[in-house]
């Protein structure tokens, strides 16, 4: 009997987990729950925006997958400074900050879900992000790099479990700054991303 085949397919993955939930969670378990409903129904309605759409979101994580690698990191920036506007409007010690690491990646699809290394390779890039901060493995760079005018920073290879070759990380800058750029050249069209190769910046 022939084993049964998977439908695969190369997708931008985003994930997206909370810095200091723990924490959170320990000083004040209702408030953090009704600012993480609040947060997360914000970030799937500007994931849809970008044409993604949610897959899981388990606990403080979201995970999520665009067809496009440049929307889903006009996405993330975008989330990244909306969140950082709202969280100026608490009390320090309650604000809730994501952390969040995209990847471009080959995934097995089953249902809506969607399992495999290029999952994995995501959630490792995740970890390396600070909190309010955004990491991109090697593959999303060489896709942005020439699309979108923003600043990054490389983090050189990180090794990944059950992976057998070394990921490229590089850390993406972000603010009010960089949220005004994806809006403008969004905006502005692809016409603008031969000068956005001109203005892209490696440290």
């Amino acid at each position: 009997m022939p084993e049964e085949s998977f439908k695969r397919k190369l997708t931008a993955i985003l994930s997206a987990d909370v810095e200091g939930y723990s924490r959170l969670m320990g000083e004040d378990e209702d408030a953090t729950i009704r600012t993480l409903t609040t947060y997360r129904e914000l970030m799937s309605t500007l994931i849809q925006k970008h044409r993604g759409r949610v897959v899981d979101s388990p606990g403080d994580n979201l995970l999520a997958e665009f067809a496009s690698v440049v929307d889903a990191v006009r996405c993330a920036v975008e989330i990244q400074e909306e969140l950082r506007v709202r969280n100026a409007e608490l009390p320090e010690n309650r604000r809730m900050e994501f952390r969040i690491g995209i990847n471009l990646g080959d995934v097995i699809e089953e249902g809506e879900r969607i399992y495999g290394d290029g999952v994995n390779i995501t959630a490792r890039v995740e970890g390396l992000a600070e909190g309010g901060g955004i990491c991109i493995s090697g593959t999303v760079y060489d896709s942005i790099k020439n699309k979108l005018s923003l600043s990054y920073e490389s983090l050189g290879e990180h090794t990944v479990k059950n992976i057998t070759e070394p990921v490229r990380v590089y850390r993406m800058r972000v603010g009010p700054e960089a949220a005004a750029t994806v809006a403008r050249e969004e905006k502005a069209g692809p016409r603008r991303w031969q000068k956005a190769a001109l203005a892209a910046v490696v440290t």
